[in-house]
């Protein structure tokens, strides 16, 4: 066994990352060959290997013990290598950026994402994945950006839901939600960004203070449209409005003008007005 001084890698010659991984050097040729490990640092007709394809052995034998086939494995692989990526580029903010809130990633062995998704990690899922940006490839693990994206994927697929269906869902909320925030980009881009720069006003700062408004604002609207379609869905009349409002006409005009039942300042079934 070699140590390399510079980034104190380990390497193993063949013989040596077999015994390591419990296999055979026979069953290791046979991984080599079929493309399962990334090519060995040569030295002569020395070829030397490292704590990376033992953690990739480890890998395919936790995947062989879940039941997948080496094809499969293979098919995994070739997508987790496709999906490699600057982790930094994925989760950092350049700039001002930088400390405004982010989500909470999370790192997980491959045999673990096939565990959290029994039966659904196939190769068009984690492509999927990896193009919307969800994942990423770190070394000899696998990057989630975002821990609560994460849990809500595993409940939808516990509760019936296609690991695919939830992608394609994800990836049209994704184009909705990039439409919003242009919307409330250019609300404060023409409206108080150009006032506080003239100002000298810290710009980053500023749109910390403003982005909890946007956040609010998407919630409840989301929240009283989800409430519209569940009524709708289960055959529910919507609620009364105030005193002297017909059903389904618009309400009295309020502090952001007329407005209509689901609008900003328009009040929930039970709740006073904002």
């Amino acid at each position: 066994m070699a140590t390399s001084e510079a980034d104190e890698v380990r390497e193993y010659r063949m013989a040596e990352l077999a015994e390591k991984a419990g296999i055979t050097v026979r069953t290791l040729r046979f991984y080599r060959e079929r493309k399962l490990l990334p090519p060995p640092r040569r030295e002569g007709r020395i070829a030397w290997y490292n704590d990376h394809h033992l953690a990739r052995l480890r890998t395919i034998a936790a995947l062989l013990e879940r039941g997948h086939t080496l094809g499969g494995i293979a098919e995994l692989l070739a997508a987790f290598e496709s999906g490699r990526r600057d982790v930094g580029e994925l989760l950092g903010l350049p700039g001002a950026a930088a400390s405004w809130p982010a989500e909470t990633p999370v790192r997980l062995r491959p045999e673990a994402l096939a565990d959290y998704f029994q039966g659904e990690v196939t190769p068009e899922n984690l492509s999927t994945s990896l193009d919307l940006g969800y994942l990423a490839v770190d070394g000899d693990e696998i990057v989630h950006l975002s821990r609560r994206l994460l849990d809500v994927s595993h409940t939808l697929v516990e509760q019936g839901v296609p690991l695919a269906a939830v992608l394609g869902a994800a990836r049209e909320v994704r184009e909705h939600v990039d439409a919003i925030a242009e919307t409330f980009v250019t609300l404060l881009r023409t409206h108080v960004l150009a006032d506080a720069m003239e100002r000298g006003e810290d710009v980053g700062e500023t749109m910390e203070q403003l982005r909890p408004l946007a956040t609010s604002v998407v919630d409840a609207e989301l929240t009283m449209a989800m409430n519209r379609r569940m009524r709708a869905e289960l055959g529910e009349a919507p609620p009364r409005g105030p005193p002297g409002v017909a059903p389904g006409a618009s309400e009295p005009a309020g502090r952001y003008g007329s407005e209509s039942p689901g609008t900003y300042g328009s009040a929930a079934p039970g709740r006073t007005g904002q």
